[in-house]
């Protein structure tokens, strides 16, 4: 005879024997479960599922607990989520790997970097470059002035130096960027225009093509690239580098409209009555000046360096040259002074070398071609004497950290001096010219609403105007962002939905060797590769590309070096999905976490106990389905964990079917060797 109760307000019935559990699911009610696999016997572990019965006040776990006759249960009310929410609050924060490749979660475009490596290491360059791709439009730009903040935190740098990952993307793009052209949807008849061809107006028009909506770019310059073109200096990247990514585009049939200026012979209301949404990705152009008298004698660095990329890499031999600022322009300004035949470069910078924002490598090559670093400095007074120019400069010391979290200089009274120089160039920072009538926060880049790329109506904006002056992976990112919030506004199709949920083993500097899992046994114990450079002297005096592409054997050589640290349950993990249906985080409840702890003493499986929740299911999965009996649960509390007989590793008596690798509901049993 049927169980009449109610459920969530309405009658239901129940056949005996049924549970809670299983009704819900019948009458269409949601109720997450991770410790319930319907070809064992019931278990109670882990609290996800539990139900509140309404007239004793108890709580329930809905998938061992059986209906009762007129009992009435509450499987929806906000007390009982915050039940279920703690409960996975619990299992998270004893929670203990890497839901994504740390690699993957340091990129600002979320390439999936693991893969694109992974596929380069079995030679699959093309299919690397397809991973890439999908989160980044200009991977030869990319590739070749990316600042690395993948690399930055690789697994590998716990024991040596990190995989050459830009490596991988340069290669695949280099090999297969002319030939590769992506499945294009048909248009669906709507348009946008986008303001400004940098990367983020590039990277707009791409994701916006191939989600079936149309693009015109409008370009105040000659030509498309923003400071790819124009900011960059040709011994970085190429031009001809960046006009094949460019075709690329055309084919795509992204159209290009040059010498078009916001507010001068481009007007925003006629973009938008022609386009049915309007992109601004105008970038920051604007030179910050060094707050001194008479800056007005001082050339700016972006004004420097885009006269010589329009002159073709051609000007004047610039003298003896100061360059102010410690950031990557700096040391853009600096190698082309260089190349352009100074006698005397010199850089001044107010800090400590270990506090310039200029990327190491930059650094060490601009010292390498002769540049010379002079450090806690700061400009007085600019004046010109004769044909020469004259800084007054004051030294400086350390202090307390300021907002930017490094150690904030402070002038020494009676330490000014001054220099001579031919000239003289401020590179020490940019900002936005907002167009006229667009909201503007208090730092003058334009204001969007909450986390969104939206201004208002029609019109969206991304990159440098709206971040402030960024990296050219990171104006990629926004322009992604921003595309596909136009693409869901005009289309109706949902937004993607990102991962909210991410467990982490910690920061590289905290872990030792023995706290990683290696999934492979070939994995290499090899030195990093290392690039080909030209001569230093040919440096010295040319704007040729400074380094070559890896050739494909050292690659996939260098590939042999990732240790694949992602779990590799993280697109099936039931942890993280209900983790993220119910707003979860790893560190909602502060505690000890187990040490981590895993067995891959079997050639083909690996067992991670710092992601196991002890839920059993791999043990009478084994038991009563397989009729094995190879696993049990060890010690007890806090310290439980699932084990062999006398913790010898898997048996040679495990015919290795995968049940218990398949029914983990978060990848603490996998395959050592990836299938």
């Amino acid at each position: 005879m049927s169980i009449e109760f109610i459920l969530d307000g309405r009658t239901v019935s129940a056949e005996p024997g049924q549970t809670i559990l299983e009704v819900a699911k019948a009458n269409g009610i949601e109720i997450p479960t991770l410790c319930r696999e319907q070809r064992i016997s019931r278990t109670t572990s882990c609290f996800v599922c539990v139900v509140k019965d309404k007239k004793t006040g108890r709580f329930l776990p809905s998938c061992s607990a059986c209906p009762a006759q007129g009992q009435e249960i509450d499987a929806s009310s906000d007390e009982v989520l915050d039940m279920r929410r703690t409960a996975l609050n619990l299992l998270l924060s004893e929670h203990s790997g890497d839901c994504e490749a740390p690699c993957t979660m340091a990129c600002p475009a979320h390439a999936n970097v693991e893969e694109y490596v992974r596929a380069g290491r079995k030679g699959e360059f093309l299919e690397s470059l397809k991973i890439i791709k999908e989160r980044i439009p200009l991977p030869m730009s990319i590739g070749r002035v990316c600042p690395r903040f993948c690399e930055k935190e690789c697994r590998r740098n716990v024991y040596g130096k990190p995989v050459a990952i830009n490596e991988f993307k340069r290669l695949a793009a280099d090999l297969y960027y002319d030939t590769y052209m992506e499945e294009l949807p048909p248009e669906t008849g709507k348009k946008v225009a986008i303001v400004g061809g940098g990367p983020a107006g590039l990277s707009a028009a791409y994701y916006l093509r191939r989600n079936g909506v149309a693009a015109t770019i409008f370009e105040a310059m000659p030509m498309a690239g923003g400071m790819l073109r124009y900011g960059i200096p040709e011994y970085r990247l190429p031009k001809a580098i960046l006009d094949r990514e460019l075709a690329h585009f055309e084919k795509m049939g992204v159209k290009f409209v040059f010498n078009r200026k916001l507010g001068e012979n481009l007007q925003l209301e006629e973009l938008e009555k022609e386009f049915d949404a309007v992109a601004i990705a105008v970038g920051c152009w604007k030179a910050s000046g060094m707050r001194c008298e008479g800056e007005e004698l001082v050339t700016q660095g972006i004004d420097f360096l885009r006269n010589v990329a329009m002159n073709g890499n051609k000007a004047p031999n610039p003298g003896k040259v100061v360059v102010v600022g410690g950031g990557n322009t700096a040391m853009d300004c600096l190698r082309t002074s260089v190349r352009l035949g100074s006698p005397e470069v010199h850089c001044f910078y107010r800090r400590t070398e270990a506090e310039m924002p200029a990327e190491k490598i930059e650094i060490h090559e601009a010292r390498e071609e002769g540049v010379n670093f002079n450090f806690l400095l700061a400009p007085v007074k600019v004046e010109k004497r004769g044909e020469k120019l004259v800084m007054t400069c004051r030294r400086m010391e350390l202090g307390e950290p300021d907002a930017s979290g490094r150690r904030k200089p402070v002038e020494i009274p009676g330490s000014d001096f001054e220099v001579e120089a031919d000239t003289i160039i401020a590179a020490i920072g940019q900002s936005t010219l907002a167009p006229a009538g667009l909201p503007v926060t208090r730092f003058r880049t334009i204001e969007v609403q909450g986390d969104t790329q939206h201004v208002s109506g029609k019109i969206y904006a991304a990159g440098d105007c709206v971040s402030g002056a960024a990296t050219v992976v990171e104006g990629v990112a926004g322009g992604r962002k921003l595309a596909l919030e136009i693409v869901s506004e005009l289309t109706g199709a949902p937004l993607p939905q990102e991962h909210t949920v991410f467990v982490s083993r910690g920061k590289w500097q905290n872990l030792k060797k023995s706290d990683l899992v290696f999934l492979r046994d070939d994995v290499s114990e090899a030195e990093r590769a290392q690039l080909d450079f030209i001569p230093l002297e040919e440096r010295k005096t040319t704007f040729k590309e400074v380094c070559s592409t890896m050739p494909k054997e050292r690659v996939m050589k260098e590939g042999e070096r990732c240790i694949e640290c992602s779990c590799t349950d993280k697109h099936d993990c039931k942890l993280r999905k209900h983790g993220e249906c119910y707003h979860c985080s790893p560190d909602a409840i502060k505690g000890n976490r187990l040490p981590v702890s895993y067995d891959i003493r079997h050639p083909l499986i690996i067992q991670d106990r710092g992601k196991c929740i002890k839920c059993g299911i791999c043990v009478k999965i084994c038991k009563e389905v397989i009729n094995k009996n190879l696993l049990s649960t060890k010690k007890r509390g806090f310290f439980t964990y699932v084990g062999t007989g006398f913790d010898k590793g898997f048996p040679g008596s495990c015919s290795e079917c995968g049940e218990c690798i398949e029914a983990c509901p978060v990848g603490a049993l996998d395959w050592r060797i990836k299938k």
